[in-house]
């Protein structure tokens, strides 16, 4: 599997992979969906966006997601 780190990655193939592995991870397709914007995380596309702009790493808006949720 190839890496999916910001340095390892073109913008296109972070949208690519945004796309294919996270919408609808939940199990649910996201088109019409609110689920992570009623959890606080906004719109999927949105969520992700700093990884697609090659801002932040998935690992760490995950991270800053869970957060207020764990204990």
């Amino acid at each position: 599997m190839k890496s999916i780190l910001i340095k390892d990655t073109t913008r296109e193939e972070r949208e690519q992979i945004v796309r294919q592995s996270l919408w609808g991870s939940c199990g649910a397709e996201c088109e019409f969906c609110s689920g992570c914007d009623n959890r606080g995380g906004g719109r999927i596309e949105s969520l992700y966006q700093p990884y697609i702009d090659g801002l932040k790493e998935i690992s760490e808006i995950n991270e800053e997601y869970r957060a207020p949720f764990v204990k």
